[in-house]
């Protein structure tokens, strides 16, 4: 709950900055704050197995099984709330008509939107109705990975989310027990953060060739890193400049990152299912 009320705030924080996103960046803080109240309000989750755990960590895999979470009656649940909750809320005619498409779709197109997010990947021609299948996965999923203890996760691989395999939306560099400069990636779908060694590709993993692009040209909070091995790049916030960004909120309140690095020949390696198309 406070994950995404803080999000709420940063969102209408940023809405109100003058920007010209700012009609869908107090859009998305309306969903943030329903979010954070369902939180509490849902029942409480299942939590993982510890058998699931155990296997996971003996595997290197992530507890949290993406792959079969598309059929848990409980995620359909949540989107059931999800999507009456935010009928009261102010938006966009497009998302309120996909809105209605959604809380009309069967059973079986409810699966393949969700499955979709499950999986980052969103289609072009239907990024409406996947934004509120987003929203019940980042809380459902947020909600399964917060009863996870920490201590029992384990590296999968560079870019892949411990918690349940997800890619990172972003990655942030903060000032940690006295320590200027730990990067922690945060996963757009479970809302986990985890370490990853600076100066690596979170697409491939590489060391080599790794530069960094940005829209200001002086002290950069919001930053492309970009691979030269593998042309992917993943924007990168420095909280250690600023205390306020917030991996998803930022992400996509910097899209004239996007649009400039839309005009190279480098593809975004990051998942942000509320940037669908950039």
């Amino acid at each position: 709950a406070r994950l995404f009320a803080t999000r709420a705030a940063r969102l209408e924080f940023l809405a109100g900055s003058g920007s010209n996103l700012g009609p869908y960046l107090r859009f998305l803080a309306g969903l943030a704050a329903l979010q954070a109240r369902l939180a509490g309000d849902l029942p409480k989750v299942t939590e993982v197995s510890a058998d699931r755990v155990r296997l996971a960590r003996e595997s290197r895999m992530p507890p949290i099984d993406r792959t079969r979470l598309a059929a848990d009656p409980d995620l359909h649940d949540v989107l059931d709330r999800v999507l009456a909750e935010a009928a009261s809320l102010d938006m966009p005619e497009p998302a309120r008509l996909a809105l209605s498409a959604v809380t009309a779709a069967p059973l079986a197109d409810r699966h393949w939107l969700l499955e979709n997010i499950l999986t980052d990947q969103v289609p072009l021609d239907s990024v409406a109705p996947h934004l509120f299948a987003a929203v019940a996965v980042q809380l459902h999923l947020s909600r399964l990975a917060a009863t996870l203890d920490a201590k029992q996760l384990v590296p999968i691989r560079t870019g892949v989310c411990p918690s349940c395999g997800g890619r990172p939306a972003t990655s942030s560099v903060i000032g940690l027990g006295g320590l200027d400069g730990v990067r922690y990636a945060a996963c757009a779908c479970c809302q986990t953060q985890w370490n990853e060694v600076r100066l690596t590709c979170l697409c491939c993993g590489s060391t080599k060739g790794i530069s960094y692009r940005s829209v200001e040209t002086i002290e950069a909070t919001v930053r492309a890193e970009v691979c030269s091995e593998c042309d992917g790049w993943v924007k990168i916030l420095y909280q250690n400049r600023n205390h306020s960004l917030e991996p998803l909120a930022d992400d996509v309140a910097s899209l004239g990152l996007d649009l400039m690095m839309a005009e190279t020949d480098k593809r975004r390696g990051g998942f942000n299912p509320f940037l669908t198309g950039y």
